[in-house]
This record gives structure tokens, sequence and C-alpha cells, in this order.
């Protein structure tokens, strides 16, 4: 993105040393398809008029992406484009014009949010990748991840978020969310995602995470009985899920007996971990391990983001991720 530098941001893009910031922005600037994504909100996106003129799209559409990226809150996103210039330069902003407010900020995504447009700019990268030839569409592997929720009653309502529940994973209770996404077994792309209360069983959303040109799904053993489901009876894909850990305890007191079998289980979790590196670049290297705010559909609009691919050494989601990409988050 091209834009007049201020003499402060000059210095700043001739030092020495790039940070990992700075690299990692780099990538994004070079690697995302903007116009295109651009060119899904443009049509809802305001208009100059007698008001006061807005930002330009592109500005709006980068500071959102790193609020994600980097799980800042809107003011916290502020404050960042006015004190740390890679930021500024990423959004084509500098400190001699306007820096947008952490209102316009939360306008912009409220925008997103009421024409479920970030689904539409998920649907646009995989569309892009596929064109592209990254996305493969031979099989799928499809998983669940449990996304907390803040369960403080201390609001207006005096109530914790409606629209969470709570969950119970081994013997630990959960308060939030579940993201389930359908990932390219060939690429480790992202293709498919929707978005639950954590209460929600696995198998509720399986026909969500399917394309339909799949030949094979690897699943794990939450997703058994699958093939049965009357949403998925058309499904011709072939269904591989693991056996129930218990089941799989009492075939390892017999190993050389069972051996085939214990063998098959361990390839079918060879061959499903790769679903498993969506949720560690979300969780681990974005930290968004805890939802910001109240109500599901606000929930989407951050998590879309994250899984619309962007690459990771090991993990792709379509702003999250392209095969030849490696990238670690500052």
């Amino acid at each position: 993105m091209d834009q007049q530098l201020t003499f402060a941001d000059s210095e700043f893009s001739n030092k020495r040393r790039q940070t990992r910031k700075e690299k990692f922005l780099g990538r994004m600037d070079k690697l995302i398809p903007w116009a295109r994504l651009e060119a899904v909100i443009e049509p809802h996106y305001p208009k100059a008029g007698n008001g006061r003129r807005p930002y330009p799209l592109s500005t709006m559409l980068r500071i959102h992406c790193m609020q994600q990226w980097y799980n800042l809150s809107d003011p916290a996103m502020e404050d960042a484009l006015y004190e740390i210039a890679s930021m500024r330069l990423f959004a084509g902003l500098s400190l001699d014009k306007a820096i947008p407010d952490h209102t316009t900020i939360l306008k912009f995504r409220h925008l997103l949010e009421r024409h479920d447009l970030a689904r539409q700019i998920f649907e646009e990268v995989n569309q892009w990748l596929s064109e592209a030839g990254v996305l493969l569409k031979e099989g799928s592997l499809v998983d669940a991840t449990i996304i907390e929720a803040p369960s403080s009653t201390k609001n207006k309502a005096g109530e914790r978020d409606p629209e969470m529940h709570q969950a119970k994973k081994g013997n630990q209770w959960h308060f939030g969310m579940k993201a389930h996404i359908g990932v390219d077994a060939r690429t480790g792309i992202t293709h498919s995602f929707s978005t639950t209360a954590a209460n929600e069983h696995d198998l509720n959303q399986a026909d969500q995470l399917l394309h339909g040109e799949e030949a094979f799904i690897f699943a794990d053993a939450g997703y058994r009985g699958a093939e049965k489901r009357e949403e998925l009876k058309d499904v011709s894909a072939d269904w591989h899920i693991a056996e129930q850990p218990g089941q799989l305890k009492i075939l390892k007191k017999h190993p050389r007996i069972n051996k085939v079998k214990i063998r098959t289980e361990y390839l079918k979790a060879s061959l499903r971990a790769k679903v498993e590196h969506p949720f560690r670049i979300i969780k681990c290297q974005f930290g968004f391990v805890k939802a910001r705010y109240r109500g599901l559909k606000k929930k989407k609009i951050g998590v879309r983001a994250l899984f619309s691919p962007r690459s990771g050494s090991n993990c792709r989601g379509g702003l999250g991720l392209l095969r030849d990409l490696s990238v670690q988050v500052p």
C-alpha cells in the first residue's frame, strides 16, 4: 500500500533491523488478495457524502485483520496504531493525519457482522486458493475445539452470555463456544467452518464441514455413527473414524493379537493430526483462547478472520494459510 510517510515513519522504515512484527505484516501484505476481499465489502461500505468522509476501505480492513491477529480490543487497537509504526504503515496511516478511533473500528466490525461479510470473505479466500490450485479437495479432516467465553455476571443484564453454554471435557467444565472446522487432508487448509455453543455435539455440525467433493473423511471418536445420519446419507466418501479411547485401551492389552488394528488406529491419528494445527495457530500463536465479546455472532467475526487462510509452517487456515509460507507471529 503506497502512502506519504512522515519524517518519523520514514526514519522508522530506514532502520537496519526488521522486527518479527514487520516481517509478519510484510508477508501478509503480499500474501492476502486484498483487492478481492475489498470487493466483497465495498457494496456495503459507506460512501463519501455530506457527513464526515469515511476512512479508505483498505485501511479499515487491514486494521480489522491486525486486531484479530494480535487479539486486541477496540481501544487497544487504536492505541497500537499510535504507538507502533509498523502497524500504521501496514494500514496506510501516518501520524500527520487522522487515526481511526476505537468507535470507528467498532463500527467496521459491526458492518461485517450485520451483512455476514466474514463468511463471504472466508469463501472468497477459499475460492482464490482453489483457483490457484492450492486447495485440492481430495479428502477432509473434521474436528472441533472449545473457545472459552467470559463467565462474569458483572454486566447490565446481571447474567452470563445467554448464547454461550458450558460443556464437560474430560473432568473439567468449560463455558464458551465451539469452533468446528473441515480441513483439506493434503494441504491442511481450512475449507469449512461453523460456530456453536460449547454444549453442541460435534456430530451435529458434520454436514456443515464437508465441501462434497472429498473421497475420504477422517475424524475422531466423537463422530462415530456419522455415516448413519440422515443429513449425511448422500455422502459417498469413505469414513475413517477413530475408535473410542476405552476400546483402544482394550486392544492394547493384547498387542500381538491386535497388532493390525492398533497400527490402523495410529495411522488414522497421524493423518488426522493436521486438523489440530489450525487450532494451535489461533490459540497458541494468536492467543485466541478466550472470546472477547458477548454474543455468538460477534465471536464468529473474529474466529472466521483467524481461520481465513494465512499460513503457518504446519498449519493452514484459508486470512490464515498458504502452503509455501512459514509464519511466526510475534
